[in-house]
C-alpha cells in the first residue's frame, strides 16, 4: 500500500492527471467499465444484498453513469480559471480563482450501497485531477471483488488501485499521508478515520448517518405521504443512510395514516417477495431485529434469519425513550411517534443530534418555512423522501454527527481541488498608499476601509 501510494505521488507530480483531455478520458474510461460489465454488478448486488434488478440499476449503476454523463458535460467549464471581482483600491488589478487537484486521495466506500457509493467519489476525483486509492466495504463480499477486479484491469496503479480486506487493511491505509480521506460510513468509524487523518493535518469527507425524521401535520397528503415514506423507508431494506428514519407525526391522524400505510405496504411489499432486499450480514441482522419491540409492532415482523430477511415492519405507540430511537436503524423498521403541537416538535428534535436528512410533509407553507429555518439537517425535502439526492445540481452531506464536507455534480469537483486564488497587477503604475514613508496617509486608509 505504501508502495502504491508513493507511485501515486510520483505520477501526479509528473503532471499527468491535470489536463483536461486526460481527466475527460478517464471519465469515458470508467463509463466504458460500467456499461460493460452491467450484468456482473447486478449479479453481484443481488449475491450480497438480494437487490433487484430495477433497484441496481437505479440506485447504484444507473445513477453513477448519469453523474459521468454530466460532469463530462460541465468539466471544461468548472476547469476553467474564474475572474472574480477586484476592489477599487487594487490599481489596474484582477483576480483569479483556479481549481486545483489536491493530489492523491483515499476513498472508503460502505456496504449499503457498495458500488454506487464507491464510484461517485472516484467521479470526483477523476475530474478534480487527482490519483485515488479506493477500499471498498468487505462485507458485501462479491461487489467487493468485483469492485476490486474491475477498477485494477481498467486502470494503471500509479493512477487509480483498490485494496481489499478487513479493518487492518484499512487501518493501514489510515496511517498514510493522503492529500484527502473520503470516507462514508458510520459515525463511529468516522470518528476513528477523522483521529487518524488528524494524525497528518490531512482534511476529510465525512458522510454519514443519523435518525433522519419525516414530520407529518394535519394538512399532509396522508396517501401521498404515506407512499412516498414507504418507499424511501424501505428502499434496499432501509439500508439507506438519508432514508427517513422515524415518522413524526400530528396524534390526531396518526390513526388515518397508518390505514394509509398498511394499504401501502400491501400493495408495495405484500407477501414475502423474492426482490426484497436483505440485511447485509448476521451481525446487523441481530441488531435491528434487537431492538424491535414485538408489543409495539402493527405491521410486518416477519422474518427469516438464515435468509437474513425482515419483512417492511411499522412500530407504533413509540417514544424518544424506546431503543429503537436511541439509535440509526438502518432497517426496514419504521417507529411511529405523535406529537400534539409544532412546538413539541422542534423541541425534541433540537435534543437530537442533527440528522443527514429531514422531511417534511405538509401544505401549510408557514409550517414548512418554520420548521426549516428553527431545525439544522444535512439535506431534505418537503413532502418526498430520498430524491433530493438524484439531483445532480443540489450539493450533498450532512452537518453535525451526520458529517461534513459536500459532493455530487460540481461540488464533488469542487471537494476534490483546492481554491487556489491569486491576482494580477499591472507594471504601468506603481503609485501605491500603502507605500512607506506614511505621513498623513493614515486618513486615505481610513477611508478605504470605512
Amino acid at each position: 500500500m505504501k508502495e502504491t501510494l508513493q507511485h501515486q505521488r510520483d505520477y501526479f507530480k509528473g503532471q499527468s492527471t491535470k489536463p483536461y483531455a486526460f481527466r475527460r478520458a478517464m471519465l469515458l474510461r470508467l463509463k466504458r467499465m460500467i456499461t460493460e460489465n452491467e450484468s456482473d454488478i447486478k449479479a453481484a448486488l443481488k449475491k450480497d444484498l438480494n437487490k433487484s434488478s430495477f433497484e441496481s440499476y437505479a440506485t447504484e449503476i444507473g445513477y453513477t453513469l448519469h453523474s459521468i454523463t454530466k460532469t463530462l458535460k460541465y468539466l471544461k467549464k468548472w476547469m476553467k480559471v474564474e475572474k472574480v471581482k477586484t476592489p477599487f483600491y487594487h490599481f489596474f488589478t484582477k483576480s483569479y480563482i483556479q481549481r486545483d487537484p489536491l493530489g492523491n486521495v483515499l476513498i472508503i466506500g460502505p456496504y449499503n450501497y457498495p458500488f454506487q457509493l464507491t464510484i461517485e467519489p472516484l467521479i470526483g476525483a477523476i475530474a478534480g485531477g487527482n490519483t485515488a486509492i479506493i477500499k471498498p466495504s468487505e462485507f458485501p463480499t462479491h461487489t467487493e471483488k468485483l469492485i476490486e477486479t474491475l477498477i485494477n484491469k481498467t486502470f494503471e496503479s500509479h493512477y487509480i488501485h483498490v485494496f481489499t480486506g478487513g479493518k487492518e487493511t484499512t487501518q493501514t491505509l489510515l496511517s498514510l499521508k493522503f492529500d484527502l480521506i473520503f470516507f462514508t460510513g458510520s459515525p463511529r468509524v468516522g470518528q476513528i478515520v477523522y483521529e487518524a487523518a488528524s494524525k497528518h493535518l490531512t482534511p476529510v469527507v465525512l458522510e454519514l448517518g443519523g435518525k433522519s425524521p419525516a414530520v407529518v401535520d394535519r394538512s399532509a397528503d396522508l396517501r401521498v405521504a404515506a407512499r412516498r415514506i414507504a418507499w424511501g423507508k424501505y428502499l434496499n431494506a432501509g439500508q439507506t443512510c438519508i432514508a427517513p428514519d422515524f415518522v413524526y407525526i400530528d396524534k390526531r391522524i396518526k390513526d388515518e395514516f397508518l390505514d394509509m400505510l398498511t394499504l401501502t405496504l400491501d400493495e408495495f411489499y405484500g407477501g414475502e417477495k423474492d426482490d426484497f432486499p436483505v440485511i447485509i450480514n448476521d451481525d446487523h441482522y441481530a441488531r435491528i431485529t434487537g431492538l424491535i419491540d414485538e408489543d409495539k409492532v402493527v405491521y410486518g415482523n416477519h422474518r427469516h434469519k438464515e435468509r437474513r430477511y425482515l419483512s417492511p415492519t411499522v412500530m407504533d405507540g413509540v417514544t424518544f425513550e424506546d431503543a429503537i430511537m436511541k439509535e440509526e436503524i438502518f432497517g426496514p423498521v419504521l417507529p411511529v411517534i405523535t406529537f400534539s403541537d409544532l412546538d413539541d416538535v422542534i423541541y425534541n428534535l433540537k435534543k437530537q443530534p442533527s440528522p443527514l436528512a429531514f422531511y417534511v410533509f405538509s401544505n401549510d407553507t408557514a409550517t414548512r418555512k418554520r420548521l426549516f429555518r428553527c431545525l439544522s439537517f444535512g439535506n431534505g425535502a418537503i413532502n418526498d423522501t430520498i430524491n433530493q439526492v438524484a439531483n445532480f445540481y443540489l450539493p450533498f452531506g450532512g452537518t453535525g454527527r451526520s458529517g461534513f464536507g459536500k459532493y455530487h455534480g460540481r461540488h464533488s469537483f469542487e471537494t476534490f481541488t483546492h481554491a487556489k486564488s491569486f491576482m494580477k497587477k499591472s507594471t504601468v503604475f506603481d503609485k501605491n498608499p500603502a507605500y512607506p514613508p506614511y505621513g498623513n496617509k493614515e486618513k486615505l486608509i481610513r477611508k478605504i476601509f470605512k
